[in-house]
Formats: C-alpha cells, sequence, structure tokens
C-alpha cells in the first residue's frame, strides 16, 4: 500500500478524485481501489456508478501511479492528459454501490517526451473492465498556452 494519501498523488481535488487508495505501486505497474458508495458525483440514483466512468478510473490509476513515481524520486506531481481509449470493454451497465472495485494499470509503452501506453483493467467479484488507455504528461505543463485561439482564457 502506497504510504501517500492519494490526494497527494492526483492533480485531482474534491470531489473529483474518485479512487480511494493506492495498494500496491511497482515500476510499471500499479493497482488502486475504489469502493463504490452512493451520493457520488458520478452515481446514478440507485447509488451505481455508470460503466462509463471506468475509463476515468483507470485514467485516475495512471495519474496515481505518475504520482508514485514522482514523490519516489522528490519530484513535484506533474499534469496528465487522456490522449486515447482504446477497446474499452465491460460486462457490465454500472458497478452496484457496495461493490469494491480493483484497478489495475501496467505501463507497455512510453518515450521521453511524456507518451505512454497503459493496459487497464478494473476488477470486482462478477465484473470485469478493460482497455489500453494513451496519456501524455508534458514535461513542463508551463509551456501549454493558456488561452485559445479565440482569445478566451482558460480557467
Amino acid at each position: 500500500m502506497s504510504h501517500w494519501p492519494i490526494e497527494e498523488l492526483l492533480p485531482h481535488a474534491g470531489e473529483m478524485i474518485l479512487l480511494d487508495a493506492v495498494l500496491e505501486a511497482e515500476a510499471e505497474r500499479i493497482v488502486c481501489r475504489r469502493r463504490v458508495s452512493a451520493g457520488g458525483l458520478f452515481n446514478a440514483v440507485d447509488g451505481s456508478l455508470p460503466a462509463w466512468v471506468g475509463v476515468e478510473l483507470m485514467a485516475q490509476s495512471i495519474a496515481a501511479w505518475a504520482g508514485c513515481q514522482a514523490k519516489r524520486e522528490q519530484r513535484p506531481v506533474r499534469l496528465g492528459f487522456l490522449l486515447g481509449t482504446r477497446h474499452y470493454r465491460c460486462d457490465v451497465e454500472a458497478f452496484p454501490a457496495g461493490s469494491e472495485l480493483l484497478i489495475e494499470a501496467v505501463r507497455n509503452f512510453h518515450d521521453e517526451h511524456g507518451m505512454a501506453v497503459f493496459a487497464c483493467r478494473i476488477d470486482a467479484p462478477g465484473m470485469h473492465a478493460e482497455a489500453r488507455l494513451t496519456v501524455f504528461s508534458p514535461l513542463n505543463a508551463d509551456t501549454f498556452p493558456t488561452t485559445s485561439t479565440q482569445g478566451h482564457t482558460d480557467v
């Protein structure tokens, strides 16, 4: 289990943090936990979490992996972007309230510019989801534009 609170590993805040904890963090792999509880930001009326939220759980697990790497190397946690999801498959329409989801991400590819591909899965009794996520974490997010081509300032 990670000795860092999940809030210190992710660039997210408040209700946008969908993970509960990091259970295992290795050089190329992470396993995180999410207990589905009613009343969350994305929960349905019955307390379940729609299956499409699984992609965000996978992406946040990758962000937590990057956060663990940064903490180990005494670097600040960097901003990252989900560029694409390939072959997302989930065998349920929603993860029921009370379910304990284990989210695993394994890095399959990376380059020196911050691009990476992870094989991800979500498992719980009677439930399984999987996908390949392509992510990008720029070496210096401050170099990215803060205004759009329309002249509007990003918030």
